[in-house]
């Protein structure tokens, strides 16, 4: 199996694929990098259970080791923290384990709102590795700093502009900016990225298409960012992954808002989201708009009929 498949499967979410892949045999070189790609998969997908199932119990490994902290969930916060500190002066371990660490730590750092902690573990070593840099962007994109954003990832770009992850990465802030490119089209550099990729014969991704979609979302194409989100939940059907549903039910409940569907079909999805995908951000954040706006009705007290005195 060749580990250039297995990252860019990886990198472009098509984790259902990359999960039903054979490792390869436990002498290969490839082996462990190819292990480690197929539990972030599961990571990726919330099933957490059998990403800790696949780590060695008696692996010395510092990535596979991150690896299972990040899938104990916020038990392993201490664990990432000893792992970055144990890298400082650690000879042994190769610069891409180290990155995969970096990015692991910081990954559970975010996730358990510790923002400040996971810039400064992405920002740790002097020259920034192509996933850390694209991690990182996406985080000052998470704090609406588009210009910081491409501030870390321009140089990395400039250094590797083959890498997808860093493609991925330009692409969403393309998405966040609005960015025209060089053609004068809206979002036309997010919308080259996922149509040449979406091409791909070797690549069957739903998280391509949904991305897809939610750029024709924003340039008023709602049949075709329809049609995307109808072939991402084929395929995902067809893998049986409910889990990796939730940004294609969020995308389609917007496109069928937006597109004006038949009644009751955006509700449908709606519910849909929220019985499926409780703690996707678009629920929190509708529920937290819902509930600021009960607060502040409560407060507010309607004023008796005018009367008319003749």
């Amino acid at each position: 199996m060749d580990l250039y498949f297995v990252r860019q499967q990886f990198t472009l979410g098509a984790y259902p694929a990359l999960i039903a892949l054979p490792l390869p045999d436990p002498s290969s070189s490839d082996y462990i990098p190819i292990l480690l790609y197929k539990i972030r998969a599961h990571l990726a997908l919330g099933d957490n259970t059998t990403a800790l199932a696949l780590v060695p119990a008696d692996t010395e490994n510092v990535a596979l080791r991150a690896a299972a902290a990040l899938a104990t969930g916020e038990q392993g916060l201490e664990a990432l923290r000893d792992l970055c500190v144990e890298l400082e002066g650690d000879e042994d371990s190769e610069e891409w384990e180290k990155e995969i660490v970096q990015v692991l730590a910081a990954t559970a750092f975010v996730r358990a709102g510790e923002i400040e902690e996971a810039l400064e573990t992405l920002s740790a070593e002097e020259k920034t590795g192509d996933e850390p840099a694209a991690l990182l962007s996406q985080i000052y994109l998470s704090l609406a700093r588009p210009a910081l954003a491409q501030k870390v990832l321009a140089p990395a770009l400039k250094a590797n502009p083959d890498a997808l992850v860093l493609q991925l990465a330009e692409s969403a802030i393309s998405l966040v900016t609005g960015s025209q490119g060089t053609s004068g089209e809206p979002y036309a550099p997010a919308l080259s990225f996922y149509n040449e990729q979406v091409a791909n014969p070797s690549i069957s991704s739903a998280a391509l298409l949904v991305g897809r979609a939610v750029v024709r979302i924003l340039r008023g194409e709602l049949s075709a960012a329809q049609s995307d989100l109808e072939e991402a939940e084929s395929i995902l059907s067809r893998a049986k992954c409910e889990q990796g549903s939730s940004d294609m039910l969020a995308a389609l409940v917007v496109a069928a808002g937006l597109s004006g569907a038949k009644k009751g079909e955006a509700d449908e999805l709606w519910s849909r989201l929220l019985k499926q995908h409780p703690s996707h951000p678009m629920v929190a954040d509708i529920g937290a708009k819902d509930l600021m706006f009960d607060e502040c009705a409560s407060k507010f007290e309607v004023p008796p009929r005018a009367v008319v005195v003749a």
